[in-house]
Order: C-alpha cells, then structure tokens, then sequence
C-alpha cells in the first residue's frame, strides 16, 4: 500500500509542478533519460540476477511476448481501419501492448496475492516485460518513427538499448554472487524509477486531452485492461489447461495498465507523445476497478 499512495503522490506531485510553472519544459526529458540510463538497468541488474531458470518460468515470460504480438496484429489492423496517424499506431502497439508489471503491478500483486506472489511477478515483469521493450519494444518505436530507419539501424538501437545492456550483463552474472554493497547500490538506483517515472508522467499530462482522444483512448485501454488479458486467459487456461496460484498471478500481470517505461520510449521515437502519456495516466486510475475484477474472475483458476 505504501508504494501505491508513493505512485498516486509523485503523479499528482507532477501535474502541480507543471501547473505552477516550477520546472522547466525539458523536465519530463531529463527524468526519462535517467531512467532508461541509470534506473531501469539497475533494476534489471537486481531482479534478473535473482532468477532460477526453468520450464515454468517460459511459460510465465512468454505471457508478455504472446500479448505484445496481440497488441501488433490488432492495432496494425485497426490503424489502417480507421487510417490513424504511423506515430498513433505506434504508441497504442507500444503502451497497448506492454503492461506496468514493475512498479506498478508488484505493489498490486503483493496486495492481491501477498508477497508469494512476487517471485511469479518478477519473472513476468524482467524475463516477459522488460525484455519484450528491449527487443520488440525498440523494433516497434524504429519502424513507426518518422525516420524509417533500416534493419541494421534497428538492431543497433536495440544493441545500444541501455536496458537491454543491462539484461545480458545479468544473465551472464547470474552464476556469480553479488558483493552486498552492489545489491544496496542497485535497489538504491532501481528505487528511483517507479517516483521519477510517475513524475514525468505527471508534468506531461494535459487533461484537456482526454476528451479529443477518447475514442483512441477506448481503444488503446479496452484492448489493454480487458481483451489482451482475455485472450491470454483463454490461451492458457482453457487451451493449454494452466491453473494454480502462479498462473493466476501471471493472467493478473497480463491485465496490467500500460508500461510507463513503454510510454516514455515512444515520447524518445516522437510515437505520440501526449497520447502515449494519457493512456498510461488514464489506465492507471481506470486499472483500479478492472485489477479488481481480474482478481475476482481468477479466483477460480
């Protein structure tokens, strides 16, 4: 609970410093060049590095790629339906398609499912989440960003993706023990992320726009709060016939709100910007009411 009341205060913390003019209009691009730089390896460094490796924990990662290939095909689809602009349909693939399973969804699923729930969340979030940003995330933002860049400029931007980096670096240093001071130092780092991520959140958002991107917005959070993670459900459930306490948390995870982290990506690749951020903004408050219809539908899994 204290880490949710940290989210709600940084955010509203963010849109009284942007209504009283008290920091700059570059503000929102500093904290999300710190924290692609500095907070989200260090996280990656921590958590990763706590892994053990094994068939149930494929199938819990594979949650975040089978929805992100779900937010490609469907928005790829409704984009050239309603003929949306390149930069939109790349955000709602970008923030549709990947969900705040961190910051956001371990407070969740502690409160929901108590703390023998977060081992389950932690795989979702950095083997599923975290790498699909790293991969198809950075692949997404090259190819619907105004440049076009080529194939081997995407592969270089995903190379140089600081989080990505950092994913290998802990996969490679899982054998070997961390000295104490750098496991203080990494959550120190990591801690950072969730309150400057829902302060940039907080300056970008113009709630104005809310209504001159409604029906996008019924889109991008219907598709991600309630048929991403029915779909998923069906797959797992009833198709490959998955139950217990672990795939409940790992269908919970799936019905996350949209990744902040995704939001600030698409902000970089110039996806959007202002729609990225309300439809984070937005399916934050909105998720309150739908995790909890979540849980009470999965109770029986």
């Amino acid at each position: 609970m204290n880490n949710l009341i940290l989210l709600i205060l940084c955010f509203i913390a963010g849109m009284l410093l942007r209504w009283g003019k008290r920091m700059p209009d570059n503000a929102s691009a500093t904290l999300n060049s710190f924290i692609i730089h500095v907070s989200l390896p260090a996280l990656t460094l921590l958590y990763i590095h706590q892994l053990k490796l094994s068939a149930d924990v494929a199938l819990i990662g594979l949650m975040a790629w089978l929805l992100f290939a779900l937010s490609a095909g469907f928005f790829w689809v409704v984009g050239r339906w309603l003929n949306l602009p390149r930069g939109t349909t790349g955000a709602l693939i970008l923030v549709g398609g990947l969900g705040n399973t961190s910051f956001f969804g371990l407070p969740m699923v502690e409160a929901f499912y108590g703390k023998a729930g977060l081992t389950t969340a932690i795989i979702a979030d950095q083997l599923g989440s975290f790498f699909v940003l790293s991969i198809l995330g950075i692949t997404v933002a090259g190819l619907y960003s105004s440049g076009r860049p080529s194939a081997t400029q995407i592969l270089k931007r995903i190379a140089l993706f600081p989080p990505f980096i950092s994913l290998l670096i802990a996969l490679m240093l899982i054998p070997i023990e961390y000295a104490e001071w750098f496991t203080v130092l990494l959550k120190r780092l990591g801690d950072t992320l969730a309150p400057m991520a829902l302060l940039s959140v907080g300056l970008q958002l113009r709630p104005r726009q809310v209504l001159s991107n409604a029906r996008n917005l019924a889109l991008g959070l219907g598709f991600k709060l309630v048929l991403a993670p029915l779909v998923i459900y069906i797959i797992y459930v009833e198709l490959l016939g998955a139950h217990g306490p672990t795939m409940q948390v790992v269908l919970f995870e799936a019905a996350m709100p949209p990744m902040i982290t995704a939001a600030i990506v698409a902000t970089e690749h110039d996806l959007d910007p202002q729609f990225a951020t309300l439809m984070v903004a937005v399916g934050l408050v909105i998720s309150f009411v739908t995790l909890t219809g979540w849980w009470w539908v999965l109770q029986g899994v």
